[in-house]
């Protein structure tokens, strides 16, 4: 495998894939390195197992295309994802195992070099650019030099290795995560629901059952296999360190157990067990890559034109201040999605770094948007056309990139 690269890509969930797909076909050699065993990210290695951000809440409307687009129609042809569904918004329910397949093909076909296994350890710059990252692998560490860079690691790792500006959270706050628990069992006729399972929450607390927090979240039958899965476990902890997020990990499968003997004390459930707990928490929020623009929450509920977007988000704000805490909603107005512009994805203060997924740059409220993973494919797809536009003419304008991810299928509006 060749040493140097156009772009480097760190990070293989929905805004890694998309990115990597996207700037292969613009023309860039291209890397993606994961450290899991699979792509997918969250989707397949957090039990996260709903897109959410790719349809609008009032009439579900399809919102975000391109590599996303291409996702999809991969799950659809396979019988592996729901109609986009309402919950509080709009997502559409998906088997991982298909989701895991689906990335490989497409990232094959883009001619994009994947590396699985592979840890990023460090990166070295020179001035305002990144010039190459250090990952291990059971071989040993290794080097590898590229023109432009990705961040979808939702850690913004990279960024912090390269000595980008990233900051912690906003304003003092960081969102709590959860752990995604696989439910098997249950009578495809038995009524489980999101308020029949809240009462029960509620009932058994009452009756002293500990290791329970949130009463509320949501709640689906998966395709398939019909499985439920459930998104109640929460913790707080810092997900930069390896022994709070340990802690975190710990205490929620205890939760997972508590939950267990309330979804079985529901009419026709005493037979539920559980088939898998994340493997790993459902992060919502670590660090931020600091970009040459900060999205706001006003720009979120109140749209204005998206002439000059690179993506586009419709998930609405949806922020979870701790554990246990309900969730705040804030939702989008008209015409139920919002833009996102170039500078939000592109660094501050190194050239040739650029982010995807839930490291770019928001406040508080739109932070709380932006981090689900529909919209992570489209931050994604932005980012890596630009990065290839940055390897290639080294300096990416916004009209440059909307017409390359047009040409790639993206569909932006304005």
């Amino acid at each position: 495998m060749t040493q140097h690269y156009d772009v480097i890509v760190a990070g293989g969930g929905s805004g890694g894939v998309a990115a990597a797909i996207g700037a292969s076909r613009a023309g860039a050699r291209t890397l993606l390195i994961e450290r899991g065993p699979c792509l997918g990210g969250a989707a397949t290695l957090r039990n996260v197992v709903t897109y959410c951000g790719l349809y609008t809440r009032d009439d579900k409307r399809q919102a975000v295309f391109g590599v996303a687009e291409e996702v999809l129609s991969g799950l659809r042809a396979m019988g592996a994802i729901s109609e986009p569904t309402r919950f509080t918004a709009v997502a559409a329910v998906f088997d991982p195992e298909s989701v895991k397949r689906i990335c490989d093909e497409l990232c094959a076909s883009a001619g994009v070099d994947v590396l699985l296994h592979t840890h990023l350890l460090g990166a070295e710059r020179e001035g305002d650019r990144v010039t190459s990252v250090r990952v291990a692998d059971h071989s040993g560490i290794h080097e590898f030099t590229a023109q432009a860079f990705v961040d979808a690691t939702g850690e913004a790792d990279l960024a912090h290795h390269a000595g980008a500006e990233v900051r912690y959270g906003n304003d003092g706050w960081v969102q709590n995560g959860t752990l995604g628990v696989r439910f098997g069992g249950i009578p495809a006729n038995a009524e489980v629901t999101r308020d029949a399972i809240g009462t029960a929450v509620r009932e058994a607390k009452k009756a002293g059952v500990a290791e329970l927090t949130a009463e509320t979240g949501l709640i689906a039958r998966m395709p398939i296999s019909g499985d439920l899965i459930t998104y109640l476990a929460d913790e707080g902890y810092d997900a930069r360190s390896a022994a709070d997020t340990t802690r975190a990990e710990v205490g929620a499968r205890r939760q997972a157990q508590a939950y267990l003997r309330v979804i079985r004390s529901l009419s026709g459930c005493a037979g539920a067990y559980i088939v898998s707990t994340g493997p790993e928490m459902g992060t919502r929020e670590s660090r931020h890559l600091v970009g040459r623009y900060q999205l706001t929450e006003k720009e979120v509920v109140s749209p204005g034109p998206v002439d000059d977007a690179v993506a586009i988000g419709a998930w609405p704000i949806e922020y979870h201040p701790g554990p246990g805490i309900p969730s705040e909603w804030k939702f989008i107005g008209d015409p139920g999605y919002y833009g996102i512009p170039l500078g939000v994805l592109h660094s501050r203060n190194t050239a040739n770094l650029f982010a995807a997924g839930r490291t770019v740059d928001a406040d508080r409220g739109a932070g709380a948007s932006l981090r689900a993973m529909g919209t992570a494919f489209a931050t994604g797809h932005a980012a890596g056309v630009a990065a290839a536009r940055t390897a290639g003419d080294g300096d990416p304008t916004t009209a440059s990139v909307r017409a390359e991810l047009n040409r790639q299928g993206a569909r932006l509006p304005g």
